[in-house]
C-alpha cells in the first residue's frame, strides 16, 4: 500500500514554461498542449521546476517505434515530499510499462532533482490513486537530440 501523501502545503509560485528539450533518445507520448495547460491548472505543480512534458514508453532504444495509442488517463499522483512530483498515467488500460516501471508524467521537480528520479520515487514509495481519473490526449513521439 502506498505511503500517505505529504501534508498539503502552500504551492510555490511557478510560471508554466516550455517543456525542456530531451538530451537522450526515447519514445513515448507528448501531452497535448491544451490538455497540458488544463492539467497545470487542475494539478498545480508543487515544486519550482515544471516539467509536465511527456510519458515515456521506452528509453535508449533507437529502433523502438512510438505506440499508436492517443489517449491516456491520469489515475494517480506520486510525491516524495522532497522535490519529485509525478502524475501516474494509464495507457490502454494499464499503468505498467513494458520495462516493469510505471507510466507517468514527471510533473515538477525541486532543486537538485532530475526527471528520471520519478521512476525511483514511484517504485520505492508507490502512488496515491485519484478518486476521479482525468482523460488526456497523447501524441506519439520519438524524442532525440
Amino acid at each position: 500500500m502506498p505511503d500517505a501523501p505529504p501534508e498539503p502545503c502552500e504551492p510555490p509560485q511557478v510560471t508554466p514554461q516550455d517543456p525542456p528539450v530531451p538530451s537522450e533518445f526515447y519514445v513515448g507520448w507528448l501531452l497535448d498542449p491544451n490538455d497540458r495547460a488544463a492539467l497545470l491548472t487542475r494539478f498545480p505543480p508543487r515544486y519550482t521546476t515544471v516539467i509536465a512534458h511527456h510519458v515515456t514508453l521506452k528509453f535508449g532504444d533507437r529502433t523502438a517505434s512510438p505506440s499508436t495509442e492517443t489517449e491516456g488517463r491520469i489515475v494517480g499522483v506520486a510525491d516524495d515530499g522532497a522535490g519529485v512530483e509525478a502524475l501516474i498515467v494509464a495507457i490502454a488500460g494499464t499503468t505498467d510499462r513494458p520495462d516493469g516501471s510505471t507510466y507517468h508524467v514527471t510533473w515538477s521537480l525541486g532543486p537538485g532533482r532530475r526527471s528520471r528520479d520519478s521512476n525511483d520515487v514511484i517504485r520505492d514509495r508507490g502512488w496515491t490513486a485519484l478518486t476521479q481519473p482525468v482523460t488526456v490526449r497523447l501524441q506519439p513521439h520519438r524524442f532525440e537530440d
